[in-house]
C-alpha cells in the first residue's frame, strides 16, 4: 500500500557538515512540532565540502548551495535548510524561499589562547579566516598581523589556535551557539557598529517547491520571521546591487523596528586600506526614501509591499554606495 504524501516523513536535504546538521535539526524540530509528521535528515554532499580550495578561488557565494537544490528539484528532499550569508541573491525557477527563522547573534567572534584583544595582538600574530570581509577587516583593525587563509568545520578551525598553529580565529556567532560547542579559547565578541557582518548572517532560509504541498507551505510559513525576513531582504537587496559575482568585501546589517529598518553598509577594498560605509534608516511601508535624516532621496519602496519596500532599499543603499566610491573598489579587486 502506498502511503499518502502528507503521512511520509518530510525529508530535509543538507549538508554533511556537523553545523549544517544542528541547524537542520532544530528546524526539523519545530517543524515536527507544527506539521506533527516526522522530518528525516537527507545528507547532501556539495562542492563545498569536497573541494578544499580557498573560497576565494572556488567562488565562495553559492558554492555550497548548489548541489543542494539540484536534489531539492530532482525530488531527492522536500526541503532545504541554508546557511543564508551562503545563498545566492538569485533564486532559481521552481524554488522559493519558504521561511526564515528568528535570527541568531550576527556577530562575529574573536578567539584566543589568552584573550588579547585582535587589536592589540603581536606583530605577525596569525589570525585565521577564510572571509575576504572578515580578511579585510583584521586588516584595519590589526594591520600588524599576519592573515592566514583556513577553511574547515569550526572544530578544526579552534583546534588550530589552540595547538598554536594560530594565534587567533574568526567565527561567525550563531554558528558557536547552534552547534553548542564548548570552547575552551577566550572570546572576543566584535560589535555590529564597527564590525559589520555579511547579509543574512546568523540567519537560515528553509527553501522547497513553489509546486510543494500546500499543507507543507502553511507549516514552514509558521516558521517564518517578518522582522527577520525583511531585515535579510534589505541586507540581500544590497548585496544584489552590488552584484553578488564581484570580490570586493563586504557587509550589510538591517535591523527592522515597528516601520522602519535601520541598515548599515560598508564595501572594503581587499587590503583594508580603505571603506565606503553608510548608516540608513528608511521607513518600510511609505513610498519615500530618508538616507542619513536629511529626506532628500528619489522614491524606492511601494508601500503596499513591505517585502518589495525592503528589496528596493537594498537596491538603493547600493546605488548610493557605488555612487560614492564603492565602485572604484569593486573594479580594484577584479583587476
Amino acid at each position: 500500500m502506498t502511503t499518502p504524501k502528507h503521512q511520509r516523513p518530510i525529508r530535509l536535504g543538507t549538508r554533511r557538515s556537523a553545523l549544517a546538521q544542528a541547524q537542520s535539526g532544530h528546524v526539523a524540530a519545530a517543524l515536527e512540532k507544527i506539521s506533527g509528521r516526522k522530518v528525516e535528515l537527507v545528507p547532501i554532499v556539495s562542492e563545498g565540502d569536497t573541494n578544499r580550495a580557498s573560497l576565494s578561488e572556488i567562488g565562495g557565494m553559492g558554492i555550497f548551495a548548489t548541489r543542494l537544490r539540484e536534489a531539492l528539484l530532482n525530488g531527492e528532499c522536500d526541503i532545504l535548510v541554508h546557511s543564508l550569508k551562503d545563498l545566492p541573491t538569485a533564486v532559481p525557477n521552481g524554488l522559493l524561499i519558504a521561511a526564515t527563522p528568528v535570527r541568531e547573534d550576527a556577530r562575529d567572534v574573536v578567539l584566543t589562547r589568552d584573550g588579547t584583544p585582535l587589536h592589540e595582538l603581536r606583530p605577525g600574530a596569525k589570525v585565521g579566516t577564510g572571509s575576504p570581509r572578515r580578511i579585510a577587516q583584521v586588516r584595519r583593525r590589526a594591520p600588524r598581523a599576519e592573515v592566514v587563509d583556513i577553511r574547515g568545520n569550526i572544530g578544526s578551525r579552534m583546534g588550530r589556535v589552540d595547538t598554536g598553529e594560530l594565534d587567533a580565529v574568526i567565527l561567525a556567532a550563531a554558528g558557536l551557539s547552534r552547534l553548542g560547542s564548548e570552547v575552551a579559547l577566550v572570546r572576543e565578541e566584535l560589535g555590529l557598529a564597527e564590525w559589520p557582518t555579511a547579509p543574512g548572517q546568523g540567519s537560515l532560509a528553509v527553501e522547497t517547491t513553489k509546486d510543494a504541498p500546500a499543507e507543507l507551505l502553511a507549516a514552514l510559513a509558521e516558521l517564518d520571521d517578518e522582522a527577520t525576513r525583511l531585515a535579510i531582504t534589505v541586507e540581500r537587496g544590497v548585496l544584489e546591487g552590488l552584484d553578488a559575482g564581484c570580490q570586493a568585501p563586504m557587509a550589510a546589517h538591517a535591523v527592522v523596528a515597528r516601520e522602519e529598518v535601520r541598515v548599515r553598509t560598508v564595501v572594503y577594498a581587499p587590503e583594508g586600506d580603505r571603506r565606503i560605509g553608510l548608516d540608513v534608516t528608511e521607513p518600510l511601508r511609505r513610498g519615500y526614501i530618508r538616507l542619513n535624516g536629511s529626506g532628500n532621496g528619489a522614491d524606492a519602496a511601494d508601500g503596499a509591499d513591505p517585502n518589495h519596500a525592503a528589496r528596493e532599499i537594498g537596491l538603493s543603499v547600493a546605488r548610493r554606495l557605488l555612487d560614492q566610491g564603492a565602485a572604484g573598489l569593486v573594479s580594484r579587486e577584479q583587476s
